[in-house]
């Protein structure tokens, strides 16, 4: 019997269509010749639905996180909408002192958009799962028409394995515990606002963007089991957000130290053009860790030792404070209050 002719995909000038989306020859094609083939490992290679995926080692329990991105520029200096998908959610996972282990993935295509737009960013995804070490095993693909979906929206998800006895969470700060952070804040913001806006610096502003868990497992290696009581990648909102999120969590105070916050001068000077407070913008290669005050100097040798910490800095401490409010004492000798992020002063950031 002859076999139908399918002409391969054009990824260079073609572009998505609804076909693409209908569940068809033109879907399989797409899966088979763009996603199946960046992403490729025994677990996505079974052809389901789903993944049979082995259990973790006994006595761990499993975690799991989700994400969407819906950033805009899609492509941005240090980074893409694809590599940030999977960093995301490995970070996310790791945030509770898990191991990542597997990501699925979610694509709404829009109508129009072009395949060799979507390939770059199917490539620089499957680039960032290899260098984690976490395969995507399953995913899914939709397409809507065009006006409807701004590109590429990217939905993952990701499984982790944490071992027995460790716990880490937003409710486990106490009063007197160290507040740190692995690094400089706000690159992740500025890199993405500089693209979005044309504006020039004298210094490429780049993203942040890494996948976080073996810096996070340097440290949980260095200090005791139960003396990291927090860990928390400050994102969307940024670290004034976020420690809000934990002072609320925890029922505690926090007390910066304005001075002791690492900033990169080009992005402090970026933030003061544009009106903005580093405090407030995403970052999506920095960990938050709060931790007993003891470990506080073993734990900022174990971050400075990796490549993605050596910048990690003693930022301030946590008080006690029914009204859970979030301090900062300024380079003035003053203090101000660092509260909620009220409205989106950088939408579509992440």
């Amino acid at each position: 019997m002859k076999k139908d002719y399918v002409r391969p995909l054009d990824l260079k000038h073609g572009r998505v269509d609804m076909n693409h989306g209908a569940g068809g020859r033109a879907s399989a094609q797409l899966v088979e010749e763009l996603f199946a083939r960046a992403f490729d490992n025994e677990w996505l290679r079974q052809g389901d639905d789903g993944a049979l995926l082995p259990a973790p080692p006994a006595g761990h329990r499993l975690v799991m996180a989700t994400d969407a991105h819906v950033i805009s520029p899609l492509f941005f200096p240090g980074g893409d909408i694809g590599a940030l998908a999977v960093h995301g959610t490995v970070n996310d996972v790791a945030m509770l002192g898990a191991t990542p282990l597997y990501l699925s993935a979610s694509f709404v295509l829009e109508e129009g958009f072009p395949l060799a737009d979507l390939k770059r960013i199917v490539e620089s995804m499957a680039a960032a799962a290899r260098a984690a070490g976490v395969p995507i095993v399953t995913g899914d693909t939709k397409v809507v028409e065009q006006g409807k979906g701004d590109g590429v929206f990217i939905s993952t998800t990701g499984l982790g394995s944490l071992p027995p006895g460790r716990a880490i969470g937003g409710a486990r700060a106490r009063p007197g515990d160290a507040v740190l952070i692995s690094g400089t804040i706000g690159d992740h913001g500025v890199a993405v606002l500089s693209k979005r806006e044309s504006l020039e610096f004298e210094t490429t502003i780049e993203s942040d963007s890494a996948a976080l868990h073996t810096l996070v497992a340097r440290l949980l290696a260095a200090v005791p089991e139960g003396s990291v009581r927090t860990l928390r990648d400050p994102t969307r909102g940024g670290l004034a957000t976020t420690l809000n999120e934990i002072a609320r969590q925890s029922g505690v105070g926090m007390l910066l130290d304005e001075a002791a916050i690492p900033i990169r001068p080009q992005v402090a000077a970026a933030c003061e053009l544009l009106g903005l407070d580093p405090l407030y913008i995403a970052n999506e290669g920095k960990c938050l860790v709060i931790c007993d005050p003891s470990v506080a100097d073993g734990a900022l040798d174990a971050l400075r030792a990796h490549p993605l910490g050596r910048d990690a800095a003693r930022i301030g401490s946590v008080s006690a404070d029914p009204h859970r409010f979030v301090q900062m004492a300024t380079a003035f000798g003053g203090r101000r209050v660092v509260d909620w992020l009220s409205g989106e002063p950088l939408p579509r950031i992440c």
